[in-house]
């Protein structure tokens, strides 16, 4: 599968800790793997962001992104409350 990320993405993941950005890149490699891989908690999304998946980073940090047809794009990347507040 190819990931593609939105420019919304990529804007969220440069102000993101390097925690975070070692943590991203620790679940992407899990991603590829297996994108439904318990540890990522993948599910589907309501509201605003019907349409689109979540997987968990860390603790509190989303990463939302849609599944088409050859690839995945990434659309953001924040806690759960900024997403979801």
């Amino acid at each position: 599968m190819i990931v593609v990320y939105h420019k919304n993405f990529i804007k969220s993941f440069k102000k993101s800790s390097k925690k975070i950005k070692d943590k991203f890149g620790e679940r992407l490699a899990v991603f590829n793997i297996d994108e439904f891989d318990p540890i990522l908690n993948n599910h589907s999304l309501q509201g605003k962001y019907e349409g689109y998946r979540s997987i968990n980073i860390s603790g509190d940090v989303r990463a939302i992104f849609k599944r088409r047809a050859k690839d995945a794009i990434f659309v953001t990347i924040n806690s759960h409350s900024n997403l979801y507040g």
